[in-house]
């Protein structure tokens, strides 16, 4: 067990910072407004759901944000000239090209210039995903504030009659299926 020799002291300079919760509403370039994001410290990039990513013939990347299931999807496309492309690697070893591109957010009033990965996100529980690189000398987190309330994408409820009648045949059909979706 990790015992630290001496009280963990803040800086004056993180006393004055802003404190966030472990999610927050926040507005993109003034055009998307009161959007949920969740604060990741365990993650050091920021990601943001994008949708329609592509490259144009001028070399510029177009793309929208959210998607059309997204209650905050609006089809209004972002032109950006200021890109970068990198690779990431899935779980399961498959690379995927993704981009990334500035974007103005504002976030409980303080406004920062944030470098977003464009993924697709209509899986995850929140639309907007805010890293260490975004927080860092801009915010405190508190794990204990509130997270904010939206709809989110119910869960899809688990038999569990089903699963205990025949675990190996619940396995089969729900879990070894999906595992075989991802390869």
């Amino acid at each position: 067990m990790y015992k630290p020799t001496k009280p963990i002291q803040h800086s004056k300079k993180a006393a004055k910072l802003p404190v966030i919760g472990p999610s927050v509403l926040v507005s993109v370039d003034k055009r998307a407004v009161d959007i949920p994001a969740k604060i990741d410290t365990g993650a050091e990039s920021s990601a943001i759901w994008a949708s329609n990513v592509h490259i144009d013939e001028q070399g510029i990347l177009e793309f929208t944000l959210f998607g059309p299931g997204s209650p905050f999807y609006t089809g209004e496309v972002y032109r950006r000239s200021d890109y970068k492309v990198f690779t990431v690697r899935s779980a399961m070893g498959e690379e995927q090209i993704r981009y990334r591109t500035h974007l103005s957010l504002s976030i409980n009033g303080h406004h920062v210039k944030v470098l977003f990965s464009l993924a697709d996100r209509s899986k995850n529980s929140f639309p907007i995903l805010i890293g260490r690189s975004t927080i860092k000398g801009r915010f405190l987190v508190d794990v204990s504030l509130p997270d904010v309330k939206y709809e989110r994408k119910p869960k899809k409820p688990i038999d569990l009659k089903e699963f205990r009648t025949n675990p190996h045949r619940f396995h089969q059909k729900y879990v070894a299926k999906t595992n075989q979706k991802g390869e």
